[in-house]
């Protein structure tokens, strides 16, 4: 029974990031089709994240007191919703509310899926659950774009309705099967979690094991955003890559980081920590970034690519698992926290991005590799877990 309902969270969040990837495609041709400006899709993007900001500690606490299952019944429905909304919008406003659901949505289901994927695992299960976790986003990711540009060819809107009925079918499964984890049944507590007991969010966000974390949580993800956010335009621009070179270059990357995730994420955590392995993905990231600013090789470029996105896709179910290892009665709170530190980075880091792109196009490189080669250094004084853990 456990296994069915671990293979069910991780299916809920494939299918999500399935429907978000069917989308990435077509939003060219939308953004063509409907006359929309370079401002308009970026503030698109900005507004998701905006609502999963503000939404995401308050679904984490009420993961905690009403329980896992119906928040992510709730941000199945609500990321349903906001898919044939954007497929029916005829206005910017309409797109803009579209963006508020779907980021709400995504607030009330990450935390969600991965606090009960904590709820079902023992410490020693938990480096492997969260690389299954972070496997299932980014399967989506993968195959999600080859499906849309197939569905494309029937129209711009076809692929936005095929994700709100991808979700909804998941709502469907999620409410009739997906069964909620008695306080009693979760799994065994360190003693260290158990004294922690279930804490506001404030006492969450400023514990000692917590908040530099956070820290190091907002200030990558905006130097990750100001990187990933405008890569196929900076690849194109400086590089003279096609669109096919990088739906190329980021599907490799991603299954090769997928097999990573799958297979050997887990054994690494086990070799070396977490904490290490998210202070080499910021050293190696940062190397490799600034390796793109500085050369003119093809082959070297994608090389790099491969080594960053890498850097990337395993930094996410680390910080993830430390943060699962150490949240106790506390796993909604804690992961909406960090769905929320996150938010702020993609926020700010695509909006700085463009404007250093459009003052010098090489600029954010030197800058995204700068700033995680400093939280990097910031990184150093993280707080390990105690060895018990």
């Amino acid at each position: 029974m456990k296994q069915k309902m671990l293979l069910l969270a991780y299916a809920n969040l494939f299918l999500v990031f399935l429907g978000v990837g069917l989308v990435i495609p077509v939003l060219p041709l939308l953004k063509a089709e409907m006359q929309l400006s370079g401002t308009t899709m970026g503030l698109m993007v900005a507004i998701f994240a905006f609502a999963q900001l503000v939404v995401s500690p308050f679904a984490g606490r009420a993961s905690d007191r009403w329980g896992r299952k119906p928040m992510i019944v709730l941000g199945l429905c609500l990321f349903s919703i906001s898919e044939f909304l954007f497929g029916w919008a005829q206005s910017v406003s309409w797109f803009y509310v579209s963006r508020l659901i779907g980021g709400a949505s995504a607030a009330c289901i990450m935390p969600s899926v991965t606090a009960y994927v904590a709820d079902l695992t023992t410490l020693r299960e938990r480096s492997k659950a969260m690389g299954y976790v972070s496997a299932a986003i980014s399967g989506g990711f993968i195959i999600g774009p080859g499906i849309g540009g197939l569905l494309a060819v029937f129209g711009t809107r076809v692929p936005f309705f095929a994700a709100g009925v991808v979700a909804f079918l998941g709502f469907v499964v999620t409410l009739v099967f997906l069964k909620e984890v008695p306080k009693d049944e979760q799994v065994e507590r360190t003693m260290e979690e158990q004294a922690k007991g279930e804490q506001g969010i404030l006492n969450v966000l400023f514990h000692p094991l917590f908040f530099g974390f956070f820290v190091v949580i907002l200030i990558s993800s905006f130097g990750l955003q100001a990187f990933e956010s405008i890569y196929s335009i900076m690849a194109s621009w400086n590089f003279g890559f096609t669109t096919t070179d990088i739906s190329l270059i980021i599907m490799f990357s991603g299954s090769f980081a997928l097999v990573a995730q799958l297979f050997f994420f887990h054994r690494i955590v086990e070799a070396i920590g977490e904490i290490r392995l998210i202070q080499w993905t910021f050293f190696i990231s940062a190397i490799f970034i600034i390796v793109i600013s500085l050369t003119k090789q093809h082959w070297l470029v994608i090389l790099s690519t491969f080594v960053v996105f890498l850097a990337f896709d395993l930094f996410r179910p680390a910080v993830t698992s430390y943060l699962s290892h150490n949240a106790g009665d506390n796993q909604g709170v804690v992961n909406g926290l960090n769905s929320t530190f996150t938010s702020v980075g993609n926020i700010l880091g695509p909006i700085v991005a463009g404007a250093l792109f459009d003052v010098n196009p090489v600029s954010p490189y030197y800058i995204a590799g700068v700033i995680l080669f400093v939280t990097g250094l910031v990184s150093l004084r993280l707080k390990r877990k105690p060895a018990n853990n």
